[in-house]
């Protein structure tokens, strides 16, 4: 493979993130920011698309960042789940973000509108195609940090009491799940002494059933949270309805399923189930239920979509506990 096409899996991140400090620059021209994200997405879903292809002809695209060879570096790797998602995430990216110039058009008039609002629009893409593209779990963690950096500032741009509120409440969770993240992080390396995912595919199968299960539980919790599983889905309610509309689009169609793939792809790779998980089935289950009997009891229409979100998550998680290919592909 040449050195061309195993560079291409950077490209999805550093793109995004020049397109933001561009942005930035020319913070004074609303059109210019509008220009440099449009081009920027829209490179990004081509680049996609040129992974997908290739993964899918000649397999997994590895690219060993800073000359270290895996699993001693850090590794970005583009297979065939890892492209199709990130060119399916990049085009709904694209497509919310048309709807939010839109918007803001017909909303606010053409001479309103942030500077921080493409910039940190940008980030947040960098964040998700690192998220897809990650060799290893402490990138992963990096990448998930990107991603609520950016959305801290999005979730919380029209200031109100209630926005504020719920802005808090946002930040708080994702805080407290990032921190237990981290310490999972650690306790994965303290027992194998590696967090290259390929790498601990194979040593976390030498460890004791009972270390496995703790760390498997622990990973669940943590992804449990950012893909609001019940019953760790009580801040997605209160969060995701008081945003403006085009950034709840984007929240509810990025960041809660770039949790359950980190769940899914962790789960399969370094915890593999020979037979159906219980204990998923259980949460999925409850997920599906309570998501949809919260929906019913609402009022409010973006409250309504909010619980039908977490209902969703639950059929995804059902997929995940089904733990064969048919489940697999179904989530």
């Amino acid at each position: 493979m040449s050195m061309i096409m195993t560079s291409l899996p950077t490209l999805p991140v550093l793109m995004p993130i020049l397109g933001a400090a561009l942005s930035v620059v020319v913070g004074t021209s609303v059109t210019a920011q509008r220009v440099i994200a449009l081009v920027t997405l829209g490179a990004v879903a081509a680049v996609a698309g040129v992974l997908l292809v290739t993964a899918d002809r000649s397999g997994p695209v590895v690219t060993a960042l800073g000359g270290w060879a895996p699993p001693v570096g850090i590794a970005l790797v583009a297979d065939r789940l890892s492209a199709l998602l990130l060119l399916v995430s990049t085009l709904v990216a694209l497509a919310v973000l048309v709807y939010a110039i839109s918007q803001r058009i017909a909303d606010f008039g053409r001479r309103m509108a942030s500077s921080t609002f493409y910039p940190m629009y940008l980030v947040l893409s960098a964040g998700v195609s690192l998220a897809y593209l990650s060799g290893d779990l402490f990138t992963l963690f990096v990448s998930f940090e990107i991603m609520l950096t950016a959305s801290y500032v999005l979730i919380t741009r029209r200031t109100t009491t209630q926005t504020i509120r719920a802005g808090m409440t946002y930040v708080t969770v994702s805080l407290l799940s990032s921190l237990l993240f981290l310490t999972a992080v650690g306790m994965v390396y303290a027992a194998t002494a590696t967090v290259n995912l390929a790498d601990l595919s194979v040593r976390v199968q030498t460890l004791s059933p009972g270390l496995r299960t703790v760390l498997a539980l622990m990973l669940v919790v943590v992804f449990g949270i950012k893909a609001a599983m019940v019953p760790l889905h009580f801040w997605l309610p209160d969060s995701y309805p008081n945003a403006p509309a085009p950034v709840t689009a984007l929240f509810a169609g990025l960041l809660t399923k770039v949790s359950f793939y980190a769940m899914l792809r962790t789960q399969t790779l370094l915890f593999p189930h020979d037979r159906p998980w219980t204990l998923m089935l259980w949460f999925a289950v409850a997920t599906m239920i309570i998501g949809a009997l919260g929906a019913v009891a609402q009022n409010d229409i973006n409250r309504l979509l909010a619980f039908l979100l977490v209902s969703h998550i639950g059929f995804m998680l059902f997929g995940l506990g089904v733990s064969d290919a048919r489940g697999l592909s179904g989530a």
